[in-house]
């Protein structure tokens, strides 16, 4: 037994010590039952708010007015809800007002039936009131009762249902798939934070190729990223890509996605975004001229929109812009070729390179030469300390100006081309390029 889940019987004990009813409720039952350690512990009780914060002498309340008070044990922490009912959900996120109530009834107010289960950890048995068990061998999503209330009541449960679908590898139960087709368009009204987060989910998380195929399925991809669901039809070249259009092989890469960090998952999502806008038929294939610069526009835009941070937002960018870079590796100078292998998302652009070879062509000539690449360069040889620096030149009577970001660029590439290896070496050149340049203005 791990020592939060010693933690959290004891939450338990305690309460019932004092006469209160209250069993683990929710995710940690249904993770339990599907043989997977939980994350958390939440536990559903009988006793009020107030007498929840009577028996601990650590809590914080994070929603007394919905029953809710996390009670602190050591360095763990539990969320206490008092089992309740729920009036109308005039926001379609949260209910006006609740209504203590029987353990029955807070089970009927839940999402899905695998999370309307309890857990009574003193007579280890579970208390399974909506089918739920039933449901986790089944391998089923299922509403409890009506799935168009469910949905109306948190119009983000519309985007939980792919997230359980996809984590899990269950099936939508017909009903609340229906439901969920049918209210599609009702995702638009949860913030995009909220959004965001399942999102995150649902890529980052086992079965990210599933997860964007039922979000097509559902109609949901339409209303929160049409730019992919644009992908969908549009062709290309068959010599590069025979496994079919772009919506087909993002999906393809999804699918091979390993615990991917979100920089890497919405990078593989969002590498051809820019394709539908630039698809052309030319005369001798399909071409896409550019999409990787529109993408990365276009991948910024959708990002912002989402409320992703800007770091995120900055690494994610930089992926999508620098795809098609790779291609090209294996004719790279010397200086090219440490410029990208010292990229700050290399890592992440390496393995996104790789995931767009075995969904296409499936030659990674490219990946294992920027990986031998990547072992001859460590950091102190892929990036070592300029050998000038603009207060050099400055010293050497040089003003700042375009021209002088112009000229440490060239001193960089010469320096990664080891055409300039000292540091004297590099100052005798800049103050050769300085002299050449006054003498070609004296002679104008």
């Amino acid at each position: 037994m791990t020592d939060k889940r010693h933690l959290a019987d004891e939450v338990v004990r305690t309460l019932r010590a004092a006469g209160h009813t209250a069993f683990f409720a929710g995710g940690c039952v249904r993770d339990m039952l599907r043989s997977v350690a939980p994350h958390d512990y939440d536990v559903a009780t009988r006793a009020t708010p107030e007498q929840v914060r009577a028996l601990f002498p650590r809590t914080v309340e994070v929603g007394a007015q919905f029953g809710v008070v996390l009670v602190l044990m050591e360095r763990e922490q539990f969320e206490v809800a008092t089992f309740r009912s729920d009036d109308d959900y005039a926001d379609g996120r949260r209910p006006v007002s609740v209504t203590f109530s029987t353990p029955e009834a807070d089970a009927q107010r839940r999402d899905f039936t695998i999370n309307g289960l309890f857990y009574d950890p003193v007579e280890e048995r579970v208390l399974d009131f909506v089918g739920g068990r039933e449901d986790i061998g089944r391998r089923l999503i299922r509403c409890i009762g009506d799935p168009a209330a469910r949905f109306t009541e948190d119009k983000l449960r519309l985007l939980r249902a792919v997230r359980f679908a996809s984590n899990f590898g269950y099936e939508i139960e017909p009903a609340t798939l229906r439901a969920i087709q049918q209210m599609a368009a009702q995702i638009s009204i949860v913030s995009a934070e909220r959004i965001r987060d399942e999102l995150i989910r649902i890529f980052t998380r086992p079965n990210a190729g599933r997860g964007l195929r039922l979000l097509d399925q559902t109609g949901l991809l339409a209303v929160v990223l049409p730019e992919i669901a644009a992908m969908k039809g549009v062709e290309q070249p068959p010599q590069f890509h025979p496994e079919g259009d772009v919506f087909v092989h993002t999906c393809l890469m999804m699918d091979a996605l390993r615990e991917p960090s979100v920089t890497l998952a919405f990078a593989t999502l969002l590498h051809d975004v820019g394709k539908p806008p630039t698809f052309e038929r030319a005369p001798d294939r399909i071409r896409f001229n550019e999409h990787d610069v529109v993408g990365a526009e276009m991948t910024g835009t959708i990002l912002r929109r989402l409320r992703f941070p800007n770091d995120d937002i900055t690494r994610i960018v930089a992926c999508v812009g620098n795809h098609m870079r790779f291609r090209h590796a294996t004719e790279m100078r010397k200086g090219k070729l440490k410029t990208l292998v010292s990229r700050p998302t290399f890592a992440e652009e390496l393995e996104l390179h790789r995931l767009d070879c075995i969904a296409s062509h499936a030659d990674l000539t490219n990946h294992e030469f920027l990986l031998r690449a990547q072992a001859e360069m460590p950091p102190e040889v892929a990036a070592p300390p300029p050998l000038l620096t603009g207060h050099d030149l400055i010293t050497l009577g040089m003003t700042s100006s375009p021209e002088m970001g112009a000229l440490l660029r060239e001193a960089r590439e010469l320096q990664l081309e080891e055409k300039l290896r000292t540091r004297d070496e590099a100052l005798a050149w800049a103050r050769a390029r300085l002299a050449g340049g006054a003498q070609r203005k004296s002679t104008k």
